[in-house]
């Protein structure tokens, strides 16, 4: 069996961002040489998020609206995690949103469903943050 493991490194311009990284998941398996097995893609840091959607950017701006409602930035005060930082509320989105994605490998492609893409959602950004992805397989 075949394993690979690479690092992803994203740092994002705004606060809360979310970016299509197929291409980079893609090409990691293309360097892994896997062609049956599984792919877990994941955040290694706990104020972002690693999930399986449309590649939309109607749904993007619907995610970002639908996180504001559930775990609204503002005003800091309102939650106790705020001292020192002031970035609970990326710790309840990625709590939604969730922390990793395994994809199935078959003949070397990444085996989606229709329109799936994987994403990083960034929800407290503007430094550098890690993705993991470990390929399995044969």
């Amino acid at each position: 069996m075949k394993t690979c493991r690479k690092e992803l490194t994203f740092r994002t311009q705004t606060r809360r961002a979310y970016l299509n990284i197929t291409p980079q998941v893609n090409a990691a398996l293309a360097e892994s040489g896997v062609r049956e097995g599984l792919c877990l893609v994941n955040a290694m840091n706990i104020t972002a998020s690693v999930f399986i959607n449309d590649n939309e950017s109607g749904l993007h701006r619907d995610f970002e609206r639908w996180l504001e409602k559930l775990a609204p930035e503002k005003p800091h005060s309102q939650y106790d995690h705020n001292g020192y930082e002031d970035n609970a509320d990326a710790h309840l989105k990625r709590s939604v949103m969730g922390r990793e994605v395994v994809v199935a490998v078959t003949n070397g492609k990444l085996d989606f469903g229709t329109w799936e893409q994987i994403f990083y959602g960034e929800f407290d950004g503007m430094r550098d943050k890690r993705v993991l992805v470990k390929i399995i397989g044969e």
